[in-house]
Order: C-alpha cells, then structure tokens, then sequence
C-alpha cells in the first residue's frame, strides 16, 4: 500500500512566540510581520493552496534561543532569518527549487536535498 500524497507540498511553521519571563523569544525579533510577509509572497507567487505551500504560525518551537525560527516539513528543516531578504530567499531556494539555504540553516543537513 503506497502513502497517499501529503496536502501541501511544503508546510511551513513560524514560531512566533512571545515569553513574559525574560528570556529570548521569537516574538521579539519581529516574527509575527515576518510570518504575515512570507504567507503574502507565497500568495503573490501563486504557491498557496492544496497541493503547494502552507504558510502557518506555531506557538513555541522550543528553539527561540535560536530565533527567530521556522521550519519546513516534510523534510523537518530549521532556519533561522534576520530580516524578509533571508525569507525570501529561503522560499526561492528552498520553497520553490528544492535547495537548503546552508548559510541560514539550524538543524543537521539533509543530503537528499542539494545546498546552496
């Protein structure tokens, strides 16, 4: 029996949380504005919908030491990103060709994806 194909093509979470206690949060860096650009330049770019790429907030990705964070699923890549040139340059190497963008990359490297 074969998996049926997954909804989105890419799924990808923002944290955007915001801690009260003092210490590092996504929320601080400006991650909710960041999310909103994202999800309007895949919008702009056609790439929404079934079968393409979903844009979502997350609550704690429990990484914000790292943050601002996403992640990208199916293949479970983090990065990090300072200002919307790194997102868009994640949604066009990774999102739309296929490339892991290295230089903003958290987690481990995949190999079955090419890097930039």
């Amino acid at each position: 029996m074969t998996n049926p194909p997954a909804f989105f093509q890419h799924h990808v979470f923002f944290c955007i949380n915001q801690r009260d206690d003092g210490r590092a949060s996504c929320g601080d860096c400006g991650a909710t504005a960041v999310q909103k650009y994202a999800k309007q330049q895949i919008k702009a770019l056609g790439l929404n919908g079934p079968g393409k790429i979903r844009i979502n907030q997350a609550g704690c990705l429990d990484r914000c030491d790292s943050g601002p964070v996403l992640v990208v699923y199916p293949e479970g890549i983090w990065y990090t990103y300072v200002d919307k040139d790194d997102i868009d340059e994640i949604i066009d190497s990774h999102l739309v060709h296929g490339t892991i963008v290295r230089r903003l990359q958290l987690a481990d490297p995949n190999p079955t994806l090419p890097t930039v």
